[in-house]
């Protein structure tokens, strides 16, 4: 974080300054980062006490304390001998912090902000940008996917003074949380990938996340940049709702940023990438998965935005060697068994993307395995998108369906309602049950995809199994 007096923050933040008992005044200087997990902190850091579902955070400033906060942000005093600012709402005063530190930095005039969000592929986006703009100056970005009203703000607040660029992940609960984020960072560049089913049962509907996600473009300035996915045509339409410049980017004959020539296999993906004003450059990116490419050209259209050549994008993004932890990460090997954890999340989309790819990059005479959990957050969707997921492996021919969990298993029943298929579906009513049976029926040569949202954790089963499977 910056430099900021105890003064600064508290009168920034409307609140009240309690030094007594530390040898902190209002003139104090404070540059730590700032945390909201006590266990985070590191000397010289600040604490922010927020209240949580399951515990309150002013039970921790000891804690805090101990490991060396120099401050504490609260919602009432707490009995340690710690310099505290007392707030009406923490989270709150945790994002009017985080706006005050971009500005401040803005101010000098180096700071370029690019904000991204979509319901599918952001944090995958955000890595690839942050690869490519790490090599042209010092650029900030989330750590996994910090992207809600706590964690975007805690990425911001780690600017400083020398930061280039700062890429805000912005996600959505319901509409505008995005306008919220949106109006703290102020981005220069708003990058939209994707409007689909993502959390549609929390929105209330496509309609509604539609709504929501166009909060990224319709506040940006006029000398501000909408980079959106011209292959999707909600996020395509957004062009009207914008005053900026609009960049876009696809697969279409529409898009300024193109792709072409798009082929997967286990070891990656490859296409020909195309910009305005250069010369097209094939790129092998390391990452499983054909629906990488979109992400891949949008941060190469903000990366042409800000003027960095196509050929160092494409140099950058070959380096990287996996989207994320728990997406589409590539384990195993032994007995020439793959098994692609992407289990960290899992949408309608995202997860047909994944079954996609497990078919594509499967080799001829050898077996694909779909391990999948539920996908969460749908609503009145949940039923039939469940359904179209079974029948998509059945379509696609996929060899063994393993579904796991009592949340997943309309997926099995309408694979085995499919008389056509050559293929076998399996239920598990728990992970320790599907890892049993996996352990024995996997052979060499199988390419096995473990797939589901977060809340069902089938990413801890594919680590088990990508550990069983190990060199």
């Amino acid at each position: 974080m910056i430099r900021l007096t105890l003064s600064e923050i508290s009168d920034r933040l409307s609140g009240t300054l309690h030094a007594a008992g530390t040898d902190a005044t209002g003139s104090t200087i404070v540059d730590g980062p700032v945390e909201t997990d006590s266990r985070e902190i590191v000397p010289g850091g600040v604490f922010v006490a927020k209240r949580g579902d399951d515990t309150d955070g002013h039970l921790f400033v000891d804690a805090a304390v101990d490991r060396g906060a120099v401050l504490a942000i609260v919602e009432h005093e707490v009995d340690a001998a710690v310099a505290q600012i007392v707030v009406a709402d923490a989270v709150m005063a945790l994002g009017e912090l985080a706006r005050f530190v971009v500005e401040r930095v803005r101010a000098d005039g180096n700071l370029t902000v690019v904000g991204i969000t979509g319901s599918n592929g952001k944090t995958t986006t955000k890595n690839m940008l942050e690869r490519i703009l790490s090599a042209e100056g010092e650029t900030v970005a989330p750590i996994r996917s910090f992207n809600n009203a706590v964690g975007a703000p805690t990425t911001m607040l780690r600017t400083t003074e020398s930061t280039r660029y700062l890429i805000v992940e912005m996600g959505a609960s319901g509409v505008g949380d995005i306008a919220r984020l949106v109006a703290m960072a102020r981005p220069d560049i708003g990058v939209v990938l994707k409007v689909g089913l993502a959390h549609a049962g929390g929105f209330g509907g496509i309609e509604a996340t539609l709504a929501a996600k166009t909060e990224m473009v319709t506040d940006l300035a006029a000398d501000g940049v909408a980079v959106l996915n011209t292959d999707d045509s909600r996020v395509a339409s957004m062009a009207a709702r914008t005053k900026a410049r609009v960049l876009r980017f696809g697969e279409n004959a529409a898009a300024d940023v193109r792709a072409s020539g798009i082929s997967g296999s286990r070891t990656g993906t490859a296409f020909t990438a195309r910009v305005p004003g250069e010369d097209p450059v094939h790129i092998q990116l390391r990452v499983l998965g054909e629906h990488h490419v979109s992400n891949a050209l949008a941060a190469i259209a903000v990366a042409h935005t800000l003027g960095v050549p196509l050929a160092r994008s494409a140099t950058a993004l070959e380096t990287l060697t996996r989207a994320e932890r728990w997406r589409m990460e590539v384990l195993g090997g032994r007995d020439d068994v793959t098994i692609i954890n992407d289990a960290y999340n899992a949408s309608p989309d995202s997860m047909s993307a994944a079954i996609k790819t497990l078919a594509q990059i499967s080799e001829p005479g050898k077996r694909t395995i779909a391990v999948l959990g539920a996908m969460s957050e749908l609503g009145e969707y949940s039923g039939e998108e469940h359904d179209r997921i079974g029948l998509q492996l059945v379509r696609l021919n996929i060899s063994r369906l393993v579904v796991v969990g009592p949340e997943a298993r309309r997926m099995h029943i309408s694979a085995i309602n499919e008389g056509s298929w050559d293929g076998e579906s399996v239920y598990f009513g728990d992970m320790d049950a599907a890892y049993d049976y996996l352990a024995a029926e996997i052979t060499p040569g199988d390419t096995v995809l473990v797939k589901s949202s977060n809340s069902a954790q089938l990413r801890f089963l594919g680590d088990r199994l990508g550990e069983l499977f190990s060199w």
